[in-house]
């Protein structure tokens, strides 16, 4: 299974700001210098992060985003679904029926062997994601790195 980039990106800045103090907004171009991300990419997945309650944009000089929501409200799999959506990666073609080994239709009544494989392992993988959270995501940060960026994004991110 591939992700889109925006997953990872996405996922990293909901990390940082479940990190920053309460109330502090990063802004979008501070986000994407902290990561050392093309602003204008990054900025239409904060949209999707936002369009999907997860973040709450700020406009103005001292604006910037923030959580919508307590970090342990938010999953990874809620940030997953926010940037590439529900659907399953895997899309049954029945080909089962097609080409010189096609099933005659009265064998095909019940789903496709590899399709239901395929469907198991895609709701397993979307349970395991939707068991962890952000603030647990934020404990396995190691610790000099949170009290780093505790202390840059402390007081004046846009600075």
């Amino acid at each position: 299974m591939k992700l889109s980039e925006g997953v990872e990106q996405g996922l990293h800045c909901a990390l940082l700001l479940a990190e920053a103090p309460a109330g502090v907004p990063l802004p979008r171009r501070v986000l994407a210098e902290h990561y050392g991300l093309p602003e204008a990419y990054l900025a239409k997945h904060l949209q999707a992060l936002t369009r999907a309650g997860l973040l709450r944009a700020t406009p103005g000089p001292s604006g910037g985003f923030r959580l919508a929501r307590p970090a342990d409200e938010i999953t990874v799999l809620d940030v997953l679904e926010a940037i590439d959506g529900p659907a399953s990666p895997f899309v049954c073609q029945e080909i089962r029926q097609q080409g010189t080994g096609a099933a005659r239709p009265e064998e095909c009544t019940r789903p496709c062997a590899i399709a239901t494989v395929m469907v198991g392992a895609h709701q397993a993988w979307r349970e395991s994601l939707r068991a962890v959270t952000l603030d647990q995501l934020v404990k396995r940060v190691p610790q000099t790195l949170r009290k780093r960026n505790r202390a840059k994004f402390g007081s004046d991110p846009a600075a």
